[in-house]
């Protein structure tokens, strides 16, 4: 494992700003977890983001 891949956040900001696929049925189920996995993602980058500048600060 090189470092190249170790911050490769590519896959989870492409999490946010695909399209929606209109095959696929949606109910509120979907919908909420889809919304939980999201703020979940954010919350994690942004304590990634918190944790860098506490350590270089």
């Amino acid at each position: 494992m090189n470092g190249k891949n170790l911050f490769n956040f590519g896959p989870a900001l492409g999490y946010f700003f695909r399209k929606n696929n209109p095959d696929r049925q949606s109910n509120f189920n979907l919908k909420t977890m889809h919304f939980i996995n999201k703020l979940s993602l954010a919350m994690f980058l942004v304590c990634l983001v918190v944790m860098f500048f506490r350590y270089v600060l």
